[in-house]
């Protein structure tokens, strides 16, 4: 590694520690949910906790690299000009860090709904997988100072409407007016940006035009 190298991977490692600094604390909600599943309740870009195998049955700690994290922060540059832009800047981000932190856990084959990637080979995500995880890098977002127009509300679960199961979401906040917005990554694929939509709307059984999986 020449001395360029070096000096760029110091220079990225001391701005992710100043940006910590300034990272607004963990809400309320995250820490019941950490206490819950057996997450580190306080979760930064070099460490944070990921559920896998249906319902939290599995949990792994894993971090980003420098390089990973500053694209995520390079999704929000420049700042969205309002809040339905704010919304798809976060459907990217949440498919990018899917896209690198699955694969840490095994995960990078798992496919919407519960059933579709059990043959795989692969670690299948259910709905409360799903969602703590996207809950999980929604937090990290937001302690990022990174969403402007959004904050972080925690989870949502309607019951017994997908062939007789309960099923749960994460769940946004728009800050000028409270409107909040389900954030769904369960019915894809990994790696394919998730549905946001109104959590009324998803409240109704709400689900993506041609899902017919479970």
């Amino acid at each position: 590694m020449n001395v360029f190298a070096v000096r760029a991977r110091a220079l990225s490692w001391c701005w992710l520690f100043l940006a910590s600094l300034g990272a607004s604390a963990v809400p309320d909600f995250y820490r019941t949910l950490s206490s819950t599943h057996g997450l580190l309740p306080d979760p930064t870009p070099e460490a944070f906790s990921v559920c896998y195998e249906h319902s939290c049955k599995e949990v792994a700690e894993v971090g980003l690299s420098p390089a990973q994290w500053q694209a995520v922060r390079q999704i929000f540059d420049p700042p969205a000009a309002d809040a339905a832009a704010e919304r798809e800047l976060i459907r990217q981000a949440l498919a990018y860090l899917e896209s690198v932190v699955s694969p840490l856990v095994g995960a990078a084959g798992d496919r919407g709904g519960n059933l579709a990637g059990l043959i795989s080979g692969g670690s299948q995500m259910d709905c409360v997988d799903e969602s703590t995880n996207t809950t999980t890098y929604l937090a990290l977002i937001e302690r990022e100072g990174l969403l402007q127009w959004h904050r972080v509300a925690g989870l949502s679960t309607r019951g017994f409407i997908i062939f007789g199961w309960p099923h749960t979401t994460a769940v946004i906040e728009q800050r000028e007016d409270g409107a909040r917005w389900a954030v769904d990554s369960w019915f894809h694929d990994n790696a394919v940006a998730p549905e946001v939509l109104p959590i009324a709307q998803w409240k109704k059984g709400w689900s993506p035009a041609g899902f017919a999986g479970f």
